[in-house]
């Protein structure tokens, strides 16, 4: 079983103008689509519609419109009680493709939410799964909240992964050298943030076609006890490191629409290729083809399996001098 949670989870709005957004002008828009989203429920719609079998955990209502949207796309979920409602994140994309995100914060949880969230996750674990938690945390939530979960999913042996920022991710680095996640997921602004380097530098370079920055801060991450280090990097592709060893993988270029959302179809992609044991080398291919299959779709859409087919990713291993 896949499990992901979202602890912040929402309603994601896409707007689609007529023209390039220009701010103190009035738009038109051209096109209108909700959709159900927070990351993990983004990578829980991946792993879904790829065929494997996965459950979204999330705080919610049941009669908050999100639930409906979910019961749409027949995703299995789980519901911890949320007072009030979800949030709804803007994106606006203007008609020259460059994409504004507007996000709430979303609800407070109180003391007995925010338990009752973690006892979802905790009753919801067995050993062998998979469980990936993505995303913000809701205002009121501990920050050690995924810190903790860790503990939890290593103590049943289950695999854990993480795709978060901030506070949250601070809390889990603060535990590294006694129980580390299996996985992270940075992106080159967030490995930056866990090492104290300079993402921006981080991202150029990886732009510019040299990996070996990139290569080098994720095997000092690996070196903390993350047994697999994924960095996704936009147009510049992805790069793994594990045990066995580092890879970088790349799609041609593609016409991006969207890039909302590929980060966690990237995931999905990885999460579905572990779940089939495929290596390595097979599970960064899988990823990047999913992310990039994601920025050509509208708003925050996840790819299907014949789409991530449609842009199959070159990897080639990175040498060992750069470890």
């Amino acid at each position: 079983m896949i499990l992901t949670l979202t602890a912040n989870p929402s309603l994601d709005r896409t707007v689609t103008l007529g023209s390039a957004l220009v701010p103190g002008q009035v738009h038109r828009i051209s096109q209108d689509v909700t959709q159900p989203g927070g990351k993990g429920v983004n990578v829980a719609l991946g792993v879904h519609r790829g065929g494997a079998e996965v459950t979204a955990l999330l705080p919610a209502s049941p009669e908050d419109p999100l639930v409906g949207l979910l019961t749409e796309a027949e995703l299995p979920f789980r519901l911890s009680p949320l007072t009030g409602r979800v949030r709804t994140n803007l994106t606006v994309v203007g008609s020259d493709g460059v994409t504004t995100k507007i996000n709430e914060p979303g609800p407070q949880l109180g003391g007995e939410e925010g338990a009752a969230l973690e006892d979802l996750v905790s009753g919801a674990l067995s050993a062998g799964d998979l469980l990936m938690l993505s995303g913000s945390l809701a205002p009121g939530l501990p920050q050690d909240l995924y810190a903790r979960l860790v503990h939890r999913a290593r103590s049943v042996g289950a695999w854990v992964g993480i795709d978060t920022s901030d506070a949250a991710l601070a809390r889990v680095v603060e535990q590294l050298g006694t129980t580390a996640p299996d996985m992270l997921k940075p992106n080159a602004h967030e490995l930056g943030q866990i090492l104290g380097v300079d993402g921006d530098a981080l991202e150029r370079s990886a732009a510019a076609g040299d990996l070996g920055p990139v290569q080098r801060a994720a095997t000092r991450l690996h070196a903390l006890g993350v047994r697999e280090v994924l960095v996704t990097l936009g147009s510049a592709g992805a790069v793994l490191v594990t045990a066995e060893g580092a890879w970088w993988a790349r799609t041609a270029d593609v016409p991006v629409r969207s890039t909302v959302g590929a980060g966690d179809s990237a995931t999905a992609g990885y999460l579905l290729a572990r779940s089939r044991g495929s290596d390595p080398s097979e599970r960064l291919a899988l990823a990047t083809s999913y992310g990039a299959a994601a920025v050509t779709l509208q708003g925050t859409t996840i790819p299907d399996p014949d789409q991530a087919a449609a842009h199959p990713a070159q990897v080639q291993p990175l040498p060992s001098s750069a470890f």
